[in-house]
């Protein structure tokens, strides 16, 4: 990668005045992440060691133009049902398609950058279709183990106008 070559990429979506182009936006990569969910009764009875614990979820839906800032919604909504303000929250993995949408979902939501994709986002990492759920809710608990956090916030749009967002605690 050449960073004086990023200004000269052409844009993907419009001719001449568009914004995003293959420098600035996620690529379609391959990536696996494994998940084991299990009910406390379940953990308890097989004696395992969970090193998280969902709080709390929320799925929103807005108009498909809008799914960029999608996560900005679902949020608010987790974080409501888990009875936390983002005052609470350490730190946040939001998968972003591209660079732009992190600025706007931190200034919507008044987020510290230095709590939001601390290892990079999607557009650093890449995005796995069919895994990228999975892998910012892998990359959210080595965070919050790697930094003794307590509370988590994993954010994901889709393509759709969708949202979903997930509070975890650090067990």
């Amino acid at each position: 990668l050449r960073v004086d070559r990023l200004a000269h990429l052409p844009p993907v979506f419009k001719e001449g005045n568009g914004t995003v182009t293959a420098g600035n936006s996620s690529p379609r990569s391959d990536g696996a992440a494994a998940l084991i969910l299990a009910s406390g009764d379940f953990v308890h009875k097989h004696n395992l060691s969970p090193i998280a614990r969902i709080a709390s979820h929320a799925d929103i839906s807005l108009t498909p133009e809008l799914y960029p800032i999608a996560s900005a919604h679902s949020i608010p909504v987790a974080l409501e049902r888990a009875s936390l303000s983002s005052k609470d929250v350490d730190y946040y993995e939001i998968s972003e398609a591209f660079s732009a949408t992190s600025l706007v979902i931190n200034r919507l939501l008044d987020l510290n950058p230095a709590h939001v994709n601390i290892y990079g986002g999607s557009v650093a990492l890449g995005h796995p279709i069919g895994s990228s759920g999975a892998r910012i809710l892998v990359t959210l608990t080595s965070v919050l183990h790697r930094t003794s956090g307590s509370v988590g916030v994993a954010a994901i749009s889709n393509g759709g106008g969708g949202s979903t967002a997930m509070v975890i605690e650090r067990v």
